[in-house]
């Protein structure tokens, strides 16, 4: 007996579970994936001490929450959401409803951080898609026709678009999953891998927006799928699974114009080109943050090697201090100097005032400190000695 055909293959023409458009892509786009993978290299290889690590990640976790829930109006600020998440925030009345939905964000991205660790993310299946709608919509002001985790029962609208015919959405989400976890989106070459784990979430965020399963929460149930798949991937590092969804919605209204154009072309090279380049402009800022966090503990461990060198006095700790308290990215006044932490100012209290020259004429002895004008500055391009100088134009 012949199946009947599907009416979502005449209103829907776009939605093909097909990842042809890959081999379109632009060799830009491949070059970008090329450097998204060697970042998340440098940064999973970059060593840090615990405690920094535990605070990127909560950072990235906060800024995902507040961006996935912002798209969709939520007007909380990064400060509440973080007072949310660290329990020491609790929005007014009027707002109870926005922190609910923060709270689940938060509580789903924390959970799927928990099972990408210990590995126990399951399967991606119909199940677990509802599952996740049910987690973002507990106990919030939805649309009042929405059931949690339950598809919906009526047609939807998305600004101007349509999701797809509703009696198709159960078979529709089963599909998304099957495919997802063929090996469409597989390969024995590493590269070649992490290109398509990328490219995998960016379709599984596209392909629930165009079906918009549920009543409510399509958006944030797409981009939680997505962050669900970067983050089992082990491909990138938890803090940079969690940067699609702040790119966005920094960029919200290129965000809705490139969901609008994958489906009006039936072609997806254009949202893959520009998710792609969100990734790796976030990820350069991270690897900046990162590299920023391991110059700091280089610094420490240079300042030290070298102030081993003095026989240990009042003066030498007193240098120590000073040195680990000044800034390693700008100058700082020599008035300023003495006052830069509450514990120098007092070490500096009880000396004369020919105390701190000495001090800083030792540390430039030592190659610590320049001075600049007025000013002085810690020498941390003393570490930078294995770069020739650059070639005059």
């Amino acid at each position: 007996m012949m199946q009947a055909v599907k009416v979502y293959t005449k209103s829907h023409p776009w939605i093909t579970f097909s990842a042809s458009d890959v081999n379109d892509l632009s060799p830009r786009t491949w070059m970008l994936l090329g450097e998204a993978k060697a970042i998340c290299e440098q940064i999973a290889n970059t060593p840090l001490k615990p405690g920094i690590v535990k605070n990127l990640n909560e950072v990235a976790l906060i800024k995902g929450a507040l961006a996935t829930t912002a798209i969709e109006g939520n007007t909380l600020n990064e400060e509440q959401v973080a007072g949310i998440y660290r329990g020491e925030y609790a929005a007014p009345p009027s707002r109870k409803y926005q922190e609910q939905e923060v709270r689940n964000v938060l509580d789903a991205l924390t959970k799927i951080d928990e099972q990408a660790a210990d590995g126990s993310l399951a399967p991606i299946t119909s199940e677990l898609i509802c599952d996740y709608n049910c987690q973002i919509l507990h106990t919030t002001e939805h649309a009042p026709d929405a059931k949690p985790g339950e598809f919906r029962k009526h047609s939807v609208m998305a600004g101007t678009y349509r999701g797809a015919p509703t009696q198709d959405c159960p078979y529709l989400t089963r599909r998304l999953a099957e495919w997802l976890e063929s090996d469409m989106f597989c390969s024995d070459e590493p590269d070649i891998t992490f290109a398509l784990t990328v490219i995998q979430a960016i379709y599984a965020h596209l392909y629930i927006a165009w079906i918009h399963p549920f009543g409510d929460g399509n958006g944030r149930t797409a981009r939680l799928l997505e962050f669900m798949l970067l983050a089992r991937s082990g491909q990138l590092p938890l803090l940079a699974a969690h940067l699609l969804s702040n790119h966005y919605n920094l960029t919200r209204d290129r965000y809705y114009r490139e969901l609008q154009t994958a489906s009006q072309t039936n072609a997806t090279q254009s949202f893959l080109a520009y998710v792609t380049q969100g990734l790796v402009d976030g990820l350069r800022e991270q690897i900046n943050l990162v590299r920023a966090q391991q110059l700091s503990i280089s610094w420490v461990n240079y300042i030290n090697e070298i102030m081993e060198r003095f026989p240990i006095s009042q003066a030498s700790n007193r240098q120590r201090a000073l040195i680990l308290a000044m800034p390693f990215d700008e100058a700082v006044a020599r008035k300023n100097l003495t006052t830069l932490t509450p514990a120098l100012a007092v070490l500096y209290t009880k000396t004369g005032p020919r105390t701190l020259s000495r001090d800083l004429n030792r540390l430039a002895n030592a190659g610590l400190i320049l001075r600049d004008g007025r000013s002085w500055k810690a020498n941390i391009d003393a570490m930078f000695t294995f770069m020739p100088p650059a070639a005059a134009p």
